[in-house]
């Protein structure tokens, strides 16, 4: 299983476009909820083996900062990947309007559940 807990998310678009993403999420049996300075996301996965897949769809929630790609629209994608006990990634593509795009996504684990510092 995907250990819960508090994950840095980093995003990029590996086909050469311009437009990387950093934020942080929380996975907790089966969930995702997080975000950054500009977008946040919510989704659902299941996992076994080292690997996993979900659904996950992003929104905007500061619109007037940015003319980016996901710009005034939600994004819903599938995706598929791998885990460790330290972290996970997986790559997407995404319909963005009338835009078909890649994204390779990597959680880093920060904060495991039951390890909290205070």
């Amino acid at each position: 299983m995907i250990r819960n807990g508090l994950y840095s998310v980093n995003s990029s678009l590996p086909d050469g476009l311009e437009g990387t993403s950093s934020g942080v999420t929380v996975l907790q049996d089966g969930t995702m909820r997080g975000g950054g300075s500009i977008y946040y996301h919510t989704g659902k996965y299941t996992c076994s083996g080292g690997k996993w897949k979900g659904q996950v769809t992003t929104r905007e929630h500061e619109p007037d900062m940015i003319t980016k790609l996901f710009a005034r629209k939600v994004v819903t994608m599938g995706f598929a990947g791998t885990y460790t006990n330290d972290g996970a990634e997986f790559e997407a593509t995404a319909l963005a309007g009338k835009r078909s795009v890649r994204l390779k996504v990597i959680f880093r684990l920060l904060v495991a559940d039951g390890d909290e510092q205070n």
